[in-house]
């Protein structure tokens, strides 16, 4: 018999910041699939029960041995049919771009030009910024993102939109102001000065307030002086515990241009080691044509590559080479990003489904386990995240993604011919979707439900006034 205090419906109101808990079958990582045994690099239990106590994981364990803790003493969840996983988590994403999703026909040096300038210059308009944040991240919600690694504008008040959005959903995101000063519109440059002390101004403000971070954002190294890329650095070294984030060997031609314009540097990636912008809590989006020399350097360094793979296949780019990157000689962090607009989908499962075509390609295979541990523990580890985020441990922030085994017709019949979890698990990454994201948890609070006429609610638990679609 299910007790009573299972009996939590779609209509609930969302929890307190007391005591409550989640039911359902659950997977989170404690090693490296790239490193350790896949199958042993996983926990999986069929039926357990998360406990959640002031926004964090009180403790995690399978339902029968834990049952007693809960049973009349506090609000339960139950999730049949679902698979309860830590937050997935987006290393490279811009947020402006959500307004050009599938423009047609270039590749990337003129999809700059042609696609992503143009939109941009939009948000010099705040009450535009304000709404694209808000619209940007409910996607994210949908899709069961509840961090991400992400680009605004040049404009300090796109910064200012983005975090405010962030801070009402209770959303843990690293963000920052994109810093160019040469080879793009007039209307999107700053100077190496004006990029600093804008930058620094919205980190001072933005960085460790609540759960936002900041990241100092030089867009890539073809739009910005050796004036402005050491500028960064500087920023960024006077503020330990900040981000950098940035762009690196995406396309040949892009290679090809930014090798031209630092003739003194050995490759693309050492024109940032020069600049001061490698190490720890260093992006760098794509990393598609690196060298093995650059990949020794950035496992040397300890920065972050943002594997995007519906973005590279867009624009043709190339296919990253992702077990070259994480070879276990000199492994390099490496995160899942969507690259939200050159990638094509908010959803880290239909990003997963394309990075298991891209590493085909390469003649290599992305299991299930790779695939699950890239977009969660993975992408927290990438970003120095994985102390807290990543996985459902005592300890760890609860941000939480709900996954429905039986979303669509299709899904549910294709998991009654499934013969265990990895199969399981594969068939979610190749016909899931958003609509597999039954709930997502933030800071243990539910701000989006599907079930809901208005799925979304703030961290304050005040319902978002956007209707589901």
């Amino acid at each position: 018999m299910t007790p009573r205090s299972t009996q939590v419906h779609a209509s609930t109101p969302p929890f307190g910041p007391g005591r409550h808990a989640l039911r359902g079958a659950m997977l989170s990582f404690h090693a490296d699939p790239f490193l350790a045994d896949p199958q042993s690099s996983y926990t999986h239990w069929p039926d357990a029960l998360v406990v959640i106590e002031d926004g964090r994981i009180a403790e995690a364990g399978p339902y029968a041995r834990l049952r007693g803790r809960v049973e009349g003493a506090m609000p339960l969840a139950h999730y049949p049919d679902a698979l309860i996983l830590p937050g997935f988590i987006d290393t490279h994403i811009h947020y402006p771009q959500t307004q050009m999703i599938g423009a047609f026909g270039e590749e990337l040096l003129d999809w700059l030009n042609k696609y992503t300038y143009v939109a941009e210059q939009q948000f010099a308009d705040r009450a535009h910024a304000e709404a694209v944040s808000g619209l940007f991240l409910r996607e994210l919600l949908r899709a069961g993102t509840t961090t991400a690694a992400v680009y605004c504008t040049v404009h300090p008040q796109s910064v200012d939109a983005f975090f405010e959005a962030s801070e009402r959903f209770g959303t843990r995101m690293i963000a920052g102001k994109v810093m160019m000063d040469r080879n793009a519109p007039p209307a999107l440059l700053d100077t190496a000065q004006s990029g600093y002390e804008e930058s620094r101004a919205l980190l001072e403000k933005w960085h460790g307030r609540g759960r936002q971070l900041y990241c100092v954002t030089p867009r890539f190294a073809a739009t910005s002086t050796p004036a402005q890329l050491e500028a960064a650095a500087r920023l960024w070294r006077e503020h330990p515990g900040t981000y950098m984030q940035t762009h690196l060997s995406e396309n040949l031609g892009e290679v090809g241009w930014v090798e031209g314009l630092f003739p003194a540097c050995c490759d693309y990636f050492d024109v940032y080691r020069q600049a001061g912008l490698a190490g720890p809590r260093a992006i760098f989006a794509h990393g598609v044509h690196l060298s093995e020399s650059e990949l020794c350097a950035c496992h040397a360094d300890g920065v972050a590559l943002a594997h995007c793979p519906t973005s590279n296949l867009f624009l043709g780019s190339g296919l990253f080479k992702l077990f070259e990157a994480r070879r276990a000689d000199r492994p390099v962090r490496v995160g899942l990003g969507t690259d939200i607009g050159g990638g094509t989908s908010f959803s880290p499962l239909q990003t997963l489904n394309e990075a298991y075509k891209v590493a085909a390609l390469n003649r290599t295979r992305l299991t299930a386990a790779h695939a699950f541990y890239l977009a969660t523990r993975g992408g927290a580890h990438a970003l120095y995240l994985d102390d807290r985020l990543g996985a459902i441990e005592a300890g760890y922030e609860a941000d939480l993604t709900v996954l429905d085994l039986h979303a669509t017709p299709l899904l549910k019949f294709r998991m009654s011919h499934c013969a265990d979890l990895m199969e399981r698990l594969f068939v979610l990454m190749t016909l899931g979707d958003d609509r597999a994201v039954r709930a997502t948890y933030v800071a243990g609070r539910p701000v989006y439900d599907r079930t809901l006429a208005q799925p979304f609610r703030y961290a304050d638990g005040s319902q978002d006034p956007i209707p589901h679609d």
